[in-house]
């Protein structure tokens, strides 16, 4: 396949209605999205294909993704890390990135949809599991990434959770917004956050190596809205070359010889975000080599032995194909949620000094 090189307006609805019906044919009666058939389901991933099905206008596809997280939900609010058949298959975490993403999804659905009905029925849902995230930040601002099944924290935190805990939180207080809902305790965990993350690196990565070998730590900040403008874009370019590996992708790991689609749309989007509309044009115009005949796209490619890793054609890397694709064109009414992260003013007036 050529490049293919999206213009505003022009979504490409022929190429990518496989890539919707790849996730809808994939999508079990119950509405849980598994990466694909009989494999595993987690929250974020299964959120990020649901978002896909909300670009697609598989509308009640997408809402039955979120009635089966609803219907998963524990009491506490969380949802386990792994689904199988229905069953959670790891009961040893729940981390809350995961947890928090339900936010996210949420609101994208309801920025298309504009279903009132469906943000109000799923509002606790988004509420109980943003409560349960919250309760675990600490009091430097970072949200520790995991909690063990008796619910104590593994005190730890990842850059990239807390930038997608960022952009969730945002999410989750449009959410109640939308509802007339009090919300300045989120808003003032989401201000502390940010804070940390701009300016105290020391609150991350302390019991483990530092992760900014991961492409995601270079570019969930921008992707976020946690660096924005002149930022954003210094803080792409310092890590460009290490990352982009021309004409096929974003590198995985920067010393592997690895690039993965999910990760390239994600930068596709974080260079939106930053106003890089050239090269997020160009990055995407290269991943639909990787497309295949049934409308899936493969998770990653080994370039030095060029050959396709793993053999899998995961149902959210089809999501973030068509986040991306939305974003470039401004097909939906949720197309710069990834985009625009400019805070309201009238949030300074909720919160803390």
């Amino acid at each position: 396949m050529k490049n293919l090189l999206l213009t505003k307006g022009f979504f490409p609805e022929s190429l990518l209605r496989p890539t919707v019906n790849y996730i809808l044919k994939t999508q079990l009666p119950n509405g849980c999205i598994p990466w694909f058939e009989n494999g595993k389901a987690d929250p974020w991933d299964h959120i990020e294909a649901a978002m896909g099905l909300s670009i697609g206008g598989e509308l009640s596809a997408a809402e039955r993704a979120y009635q089966w997280l609803a219907q998963e939900q524990l009491d506490d609010g969380s949802w386990w890390a792994n689904y199988l058949d229905n069953q959670p298959v790891d009961k040893n975490h729940r981390e809350t990135n995961f947890i928090a993403y339900m936010a996210t999804g949420v609101w994208h659905h309801y920025l298309i949809s504009n279903d009132t009905n469906f943000l109000r029925s799923l509002f606790p849902c988004v509420q109980k599991a943003i409560n349960f995230v919250l309760s675990y930040q600490s009091p430097t601002g970072e949200i520790y990434w995991a909690v063990d099944q008796h619910g104590d924290p593994k005190k730890d935190a990842l850059v990239t959770a807390c930038s997608s805990i960022y952009k969730s939180l945002q999410c989750a207080i449009f959410c109640a917004q939308a509802l007339n809902q009090d919300c300045r305790d989120w808003i003032q965990a989401h201000k502390k956050l940010g804070n940390t993350l701009r300016h105290h690196p020391e609150c991350f990565d302390r019991t483990w190596g530092s992760k900014e070998r991961f492409s995601m730590d270079w570019f969930y900040p921008v992707l976020a809205g946690v660096m924005q403008g002149k930022a954003a874009q210094d803080r792409i370019e310092l890590r460009w070359k290490f990352f982009v590996e021309n004409n096929i992708g974003c590198r995985c790991v920067s010393d592997e010889p690895w690039v993965t689609v999910a990760e390239s749309c994600e930068l596709t989007l974080a260079l939106l975000a930053a106003g890089e509309h050239a090269k997020a044009l160009s990055l995407f115009s290269w991943l639909h080599q990787f497309m295949d005949e049934d409308g899936g796209y493969w998770t990653g490619y080994n370039f030095r032995d060029k050959v396709i890793w793993p053999r899998e054609k995961t149902t959210w890397t089809a999501g973030v194909i068509l986040l991306a694709a939305d974003a470039l064109t401004e097909h939906s009414a949720a197309s710069k949620l990834f985009l625009d992260h400019t805070v309201p003013a009238h949030w300074l007036d909720q919160i803390e000094a």
